[in-house]
């Protein structure tokens, strides 16, 4: 029964590698994105504004790509293969530690969607209503963060 319950593990191979193969595309789309941005705006002369707010829409795909990577190579560190070579900040070696760096990249995908929004508004459209609501939903994921976070044991 034991080597049955320690073979289950490798279920998350399939998750892993969706989030993988999701992040590729989302990042693949940002990237092509910001191009199209960069090209269009050199031939026909874009607004400042729209550039802004397109770019900034790439850079929100490409930032919840990156949420998708941290995720299955998370999963993957965690259930399948510790030693898989990441970056030193990369390195999850509990779901605390994949709690912290998932809520590090919502916030700045939360930022970079408030500045996106702030960009775009005309004359303050409840732009305090996004800022308000962006930074209670920053408040709780530190609050969580700090509530949940686990004090160090001594040896």
């Amino acid at each position: 029964m034991r080597l049955i319950v320690g073979w289950t593990r490798f279920a998350v191979v399939v998750p892993a590698l969706a989030a993988m193969l999701g992040a590729l595309v989302l990042m693949a789309q940002g990237s092509f994105a910001i191009v199209v941005v960069i090209i269009d705006t050199v031939a026909n002369q874009l607004a400042l504004k729209d550039s802004i707010v397109d770019i900034l829409t790439a850079v929100d795909a490409i930032l919840l790509g990156t949420v998708l990577l941290v995720i299955g190579y998370g999963l993957y560190e965690l259930f399948v293969d510790t030693r898989i070579e990441v970056p030193s900040w990369l390195e999850i070696k509990d779901l605390d530690d994949l709690k912290s760096k998932l809520i590090g990249v919502v916030v700045a995908i939360i930022a970079v969607v408030f500045v996106g929004d702030l960009v775009d508004a005309d004359g303050g459209d409840g732009i305090l209503g996004y800022g308000i609501g962006a930074g209670a939903v920053i408040a709780g994921l530190a609050i969580f963060t700090w509530a949940t976070k686990k004090t160090p044991v001594k040896k």
